[in-house]
């Protein structure tokens, strides 16, 4: 067995952004030369968030809404007192830092409409994916 590892630079733009990064983690994978195995994609960071869902704008922004919704940004957080990003952490928690998806004959065995995703919650700001690759070329 066979592992790749590469980490992925990117620069957020806005607070909370979702961001589809489908195509850089295929990158990696083509550079990984492995043909079948387990890909994981992790955020190095804990106010960001790393998750699979169908990329389409309305979706998206039901997404955000949602979050809104379960962690509103002016809620009284104790975290608060320290760097004042309580929902940002906790909206993290909530979608989690990492995803796995196999890796058949060269491709990730992803479904029809799922898309990989990064989720920015306290941006802008510079950020690190670290995108492994495990298994046979």
């Amino acid at each position: 067995m066979e592992v790749y590892t590469q980490e992925l630079p990117m620069r957020t733009s806005r607070r909370v952004e979702l961001i589809d990064i489908t195509s850089m983690v295929t990158g990696v994978l083509e550079s990984s030369g492995i043909r079948n195995g387990i890909l994981n994609v992790f955020s190095r960071h804990s106010t960001s968030a790393i998750f699979i869902n169908e990329n389409e704008s309305r979706l998206l922004s039901d997404i955000e809404s949602m979050l809104e919704g379960a962690v509103p940004v002016d809620a009284s957080y104790g975290h608060n007192i320290i760097d004042n990003n309580a929902d940002s952490h906790l909206r993290a928690v909530l979608l989690g830092g990492s995803q796995t998806v196999p890796v058949i004959n060269g491709s990730m065995d992803l479904g029809t409409w799922q898309s990989i995703f990064f989720a920015e919650f306290d941006g802008p700001r510079n950020r690190r994916i670290r995108v492994s690759v495990a298994g046979k070329p």
